[in-house]
């Protein structure tokens, strides 16, 4: 089954949009003791919250992993737990490869008397990201029962009851006292739609531009009604404020997910016209190979660089410093090229590969290797017709025919 490019590119968008917006609103502030402790820059400058709706893209993720998790599953031809089993394995190799190194590490600086703010905070951000695990896992495994639930029923029917579930607890969010801890029931529920919007994408269900406009301009006007009923503007969480849109998600988290896709889908044959680049399609095609990766290794990263150079006794714009203004987004920006080099490094050296060739766990979880080219009229251009006569060699007539030799 031949990969869908344009998945592909919002794959890597999705992937890229989690990398920087991380980035862009940790903030890592050195103290008096050389400790580091974390701080947003979204607290001072509340007006960059519509950013965070553009690098907030959680929702493409999991649409993603639902069309890809379906086309593989659909293509796979032995039993489906050896389907399931190998899909896990790509997710959770590498997660395991994250929390050894990350032990020895975290091992190796206390011993060495790194400040235990410094510790904590690098804890917390190569430990958080891992929640997507719990979700994905759980949609990953089901994904067939709900492949045949949107083929009976319609992906909008499916995914009614979970966007019922998250109303139902923004309303007891807003109802009880505040710092009242509810069942993360939504981290499920929310994320599910658009896994269920990728599974009926993969059995062609949102083909055509009067569905995808549909979703976006539904998300958008969702989008509009819940600020307007008071939801926070910002799409991520920020530190002090009384509700989050992210943890746990709320309506507003879906109904930026639903445009997106939406979005996304109206983009396809700008994104298909793109891929045929060369420089182009080959970082899509890089970025999906190592997606999981990417994403698990962009947090310690982060800690990494800003740890390692505070250790020069130098507090750094950008990287060192309170992000109260727009000085420092400016500042980190010129970090970006720094960090994005060192997560390549970190994820190309820490491939896993076979005796063969290349790397099988460090792959993910949506990622299928390219088909081998198969000769087709249909995209090949004019083709150049030939005669294929298969002959004996008992039958010399036969074999002058062939050759074009009189006999």
């Amino acid at each position: 089954m031949s990969r869908d490019r344009a998945v592909d590119a919002l794959r890597a968008y999705a992937i890229g949009g989690v990398v920087l917006g991380h980035w862009l609103v940790t903030g890592l502030v050195l103290t008096g003791d050389g400790g580091l402790h974390q701080a947003s820059p979204l607290t001072a400058l509340p007006g960059l919250s519509p950013v965070t709706w553009v690098l907030q893209t959680l929702g493409l993720f999991f649409f993603t992993a639902g069309f890809g998790s379906t086309r593989s599953l659909a293509s796979h031809r032995g039993r489906a737990g050896g389907w399931l089993a190998r899909r896990l394995r790509r997710l959770l190799l590498p997660t395991v490869a994250l929390l050894g190194v990350g032990a020895a590490v975290l091992l190796a600086a206390t011993v060495a008397g790194t400040p235990d703010d410094t510790l904590s905070v690098a804890l917390r951000l190569a430990v958080s990201p891992l929640w997507f695990l719990v979700p994905l896992v759980f949609l990953v495994a089901v994904t067939s029962p709900l492949r045949v639930a949107v083929r009976r029923w319609g992906v909008a029917r499916i995914a009614a009851p979970a966007v019922a579930v998250v109303a139902a607890v923004d309303l007891t969010v807003r109802l009880l006292p505040a710092g009242t801890d509810l069942p993360p029931v939504t981290v499920l529920a929310a994320w599910a739609v658009p896994y269920l919007l990728g599974v009926a994408h993969a059995d062609g269900r949102l083909g055509g531009r009067r569905v995808a406009g549909t979703l976006a301009a539904g998300g958008a006007a969702a989008l509009g009604a819940l600020l307007a009923l008071g939801y926070p503007v910002s799409a991520v969480g920020v530190p002090g404020a009384g509700v989050s849109n992210l943890n746990p998600p709320s309506l507003l988290a879906v109904a930026l997910a639903v445009t997106q896709v939406g979005l996304g889908l109206l983009a396809r044959p700008t994104l298909e016209r793109l891929l045929t680049r060369p420089l182009p399609g080959r970082a899509v095609s890089e970025v999906n190979r190592h997606a999981v990766r990417i994403y698990l290794w962009h947090q310690p990263v982060l800690v990494a660089v800003t740890a390692l150079t505070a250790r020069g006794g130098l507090t750094l714009p950008g990287l060192h410093t309170a992000p109260d203004s727009t000085g420092w987004v400016l500042a980190r920006f010129g970090w970006l090229p720094l960090l994005a080099a060192v997560l390549v490094t970190v994820v190309r050296t820490g491939r896993p590969r076979r005796p063969g060739g290349g790397g099988v766990a460090g792959r993910s979880a949506e990622y299928a290797p390219e088909a081998s080219p198969v000769y087709d009229h249909r995209r090949s251009g004019p083709p150049d017709l030939q005669e294929v006569i298969a002959v004996r060699d008992s039958d010399p007539p036969s074999r002058g025919r062939a050759d074009g030799q009189s006999r």
